[in-house]
């Protein structure tokens, strides 16, 4: 691909203008926020419309002032804000707007009744060719809508999964002591970045063909390749220091996002069963559920009034195959668990757990109670790993 100086300057006074109005977590973030907002300007070129999730932990953390900021620079800026969600699939085209969406929690989160249309464009709009359809009865017609589109989502907390295995993810802090930015005033300080955008638009609308047919080597790899190669082609695209920018960015942000990533509560499930069965081989479900639930402040204690319950229980395990059984325990026959069916689980999905201390885990007793007595005691004498009948 030609480098062209000419973006490489642009790109320049566009990271300029960021860190000027918001003050950012790192000069990575600085350098993935400034290629974002370039790559809106050619998404057409795109196979993949990367999300850009613009996070913090409080109010007051500069999310809004960085989406004033990316409103100002992008392509099109489209504002969801009390929008239908009707407008806004109707407003996606083949050279789509780019989406911003300010206060996300109303989509995603406990407020998001009713956004069910909006939370499904975000989620298939990452990537091209993800229509929706809608019959359209006036002429019993099934309509084709596009929801391909780059989006920027600002909100208190982590967003959905969907989103942001899809995203780059900048994670705002509150200003320190002695950190700075300039005010931003929309009548004042709009109209200039708007004319570098214009600027950033035409250097880009210039070559499209030539940026939809690059194929850059991708320091990351999977769907994180998807979100990072539109930011590392416009950054060849540009020269200069930008690819080796480009890259590093992806680096750091990917490890970032991978180190502060949460396992879904179905895989901190089938860690947590691990550690209680320990050497067991298997174990009555009652059981089992005392000992998740043996941590008065776990997470398991908080699945309704009781806790987490059987029936919770069979429905998340059963996302993997596996299901409880009748078998026999030393005090006659119960449904519980074997270890065995475990194991597959445990394999694909948190195959870097340590060995489970022996001392970790309370036996059973003879009633096919787990125990919190000593284990040298006579009525703990025999295991359910010991006695156990399929």
């Amino acid at each position: 691909m030609t480098q062209d100086p000419t973006g490489a300057a642009l790109l320049d006074r566009l990271r300029a203008a960021l860190t000027r109005y918001v003050i950012l977590p790192s000069s990575e973030t600085a350098d993935a926020v400034t290629l974002w907002i370039a790559a809106s300007h050619a998404q057409p070129a795109w196979a993949h419309a990367p999300r850009l999730v613009i996070r913090g932990p409080e109010k007051r953390c500069g999310k809004s002032r960085l989406l004033d900021i990316v409103e100002a620079t992008c392509h099109q800026p489209f504002i969801t804000v009390n929008s239908s969600s009707a407008a806004v699939y109707r407003s996606i085209t083949d050279d789509p707007p780019t989406m911003l969406v300010d206060e996300a929690d109303t989509i995603f989160g406990p407020k998001a009744d009713g956004n069910e249309d909006l939370r499904g464009l975000l989620n298939a709009g990452h990537q091209r060719n993800r229509p929706a359809k809608r019959y359209d009865a006036a002429t019993n017609r099934v309509e084709s809508i596009p929801t391909f589109a780059m989006a920027a989502l600002a909100g208190i907390g982590a967003m959905p999964d969907t989103i942001e295995d899809r995203a780059v993810v900048v994670r705002m802090r509150r200003r320190a002591p002695g950190e700075t930015a300039a005010p931003y005033r929309h009548r004042r300080d709009r109209t200039p970045l708007r004319d570098l955008a214009a600027a950033l638009n035409q250097w880009l609308r210039a070559d499209l063909s030539s940026l939809e047919e690059a194929e850059p080597a991708m320091p990351v790899e999977d769907r994180a390749a998807d979100t990072w190669e539109p930011l590392v082609i416009v950054a060849d695209h540009a020269g200069g220091t930008w690819p080796e920018r480009a890259r590093a960015a992806a680096v750091a942000l990917t490890a970032e996002a991978d180190d502060n990533g949460q396992p879904s509560p179905r895989v901190r499930l089938l860690a947590d069963c691990r550690t209680a069965f320990g050497t067991d081989t298997a174990l009555p479900t009652a059981v089992l559920l005392e000992r998740l639930k043996a941590d008065p402040e776990g997470e398991w204690t908080e699945h309704g009034p009781a806790g987490l319950t059987a029936m919770k229980l069979g429905l998340m395990l059963r996302e993997y195959g596996i299901r409880p059984a009748m078998m026999r325990f030393p005090n006659g026959p119960l449904r519980g668990y074997h270890r065995g069916d475990f194991a597959d689980a445990w394999a694909r999905y948190c195959p870097a757990a340590e060995p489970v201390p022996e001392a970790a885990v309370l036996p059973l007793d003879r009633g096919g109670r787990s125990s919190r007595t000593s284990r040298n005691t006579a009525d703990q004498a025999g295991t359910a790993s010991d006695t156990v009948t399929a």
